[in-house]
């Protein structure tokens, strides 16, 4: 029998730590060209690199467009899809609103109130102005800029399934910070194991999910968060209508998809706009299915998840007569 070729590597990138791991003929040199991937999407996405594609578009805002590449043009147009299906819960343009917060970079008390008052009028995804024909991207405002936080790691993770793909691997799965994206099953034929982290108790599990070809994505309250004097936690999810984290009763939200741009961007937009919206909106999305956890710690799983999800010790789940 052919011993299974087995491949991995554990990098930073993307302010993150991201782990690869392929089996199959081709799989170091599929890990090989994912980390090239990786460096590539960095440079062409992260808004904190002077020289990428975001950047450009962020210094020219309300000035002129910028030439940008397809996969750039890709991600924010599907930015703006999200935006729009949620009626701009979801906002590429938060870039200001995060800047301001600071959150996950030492941050320990809220911005003052007419900050972010005089910061809000620059967060409008509709001011962010594609060009199919040029490939352009532009921002109508000075000040405006984007931020692909709740999109860009979902996207370079469907990226990095293209290219295992196309080096023949049919067993693979990468980690980026908390974003799983599966391709296959394992060699055995087993399924994938997703630790999904309990939103209060540290270094445990809500429980696990089995999965097979999906994206597992996490968006909670506890991931990027300072907790001030009197006990009250800030996240790092902004709502862009009111310039704070957003307060929708959940703690927590996974999603399962088939996409891992898509599960990035809906972990976000189920979180911000709380359980019986966001269930509203993941039926615009046939297959998708998600974990919602609320302030009480009370465990809702959509129906489709019902034997794909171990709960941990002590944990009740409630199943939802729904999903995607």
């Amino acid at each position: 029998m052919t011993e299974t070729r087995v491949a991995q590597s554990v990098n930073q990138g993307m302010g993150t730590v991201i782990t690869h791991k392929a089996f199959g003929k081709h799989a170091e040199e599929s890990i090989r060209a994912v980390c090239e991937v990786t460096v590539r999407m960095e440079e062409l996405l992260s808004r904190f690199i002077p020289g990428s594609e975001i950047s450009r578009v962020n210094r020219s805002a309300g000035r002129k467009c910028e030439k940008i590449s397809n996969e750039v043009y890709e991600v924010l147009s599907r930015a703006v899809e999200f935006s729009t299906c949620c009626r701009g819960i979801f906002d590429v343009t938060i870039g200001p609103l995060v800047t301001l917060w600071n959150i996950g970079n030492d941050a320990s008390k809220p911005p003052d109130e007419s900050r972010i008052e005089q910061t809000l009028p620059l967060v409008n995804y509709a001011d962010l102005i594609l060009d199919p024909c040029e490939k352009s991207a532009g921002l109508k405002k000075t000040g405006q800029f984007i931020d692909l936080g709740g999109i860009g790691k979902g996207f370079a993770g469907d990226k990095f399934l293209e290219v295992f793909k196309k080096y023949g691997v049919s067993s693979a799965c990468t980690n980026i910070g908390g974003n799983v994206v599966t391709l296959g099953a394992k060699p055995d034929g087993s399924p994938w194991r997703v630790g999904i982290q309990h939103p209060r108790v540290d270094n445990s599990l809500l429980g696990l999910l089995s999965v097979v070809d999906k994206a597992v994505v996490t968006s909670g309250d506890y991931q990027r968060c300072f907790i001030d004097r009197n006990g009250k936690r800030y996240h790092h999810i902004l709502d862009p209508f009111t310039g704070y984290p957003s307060e929708s009763g959940l703690a927590s939200v996974t999603i399962v998809s088939d996409h891992s741009t898509e599960a990035d961007a809906l972990s976000t937009i189920l979180f911000a706009a709380g359980m019986k919206k966001g269930l509203e909106f993941l039926g615009n999305f046939p297959g998708t299915e998600a974990i919602l956890v609320d302030m009480d710690l009370q465990v809702f799983v959509t129906k489709g998840l019902k034997d794909c999800f171990q709960a941990g010790e002590g944990v009740n789940v409630n199943i939802l007569d729904c999903g995607g």
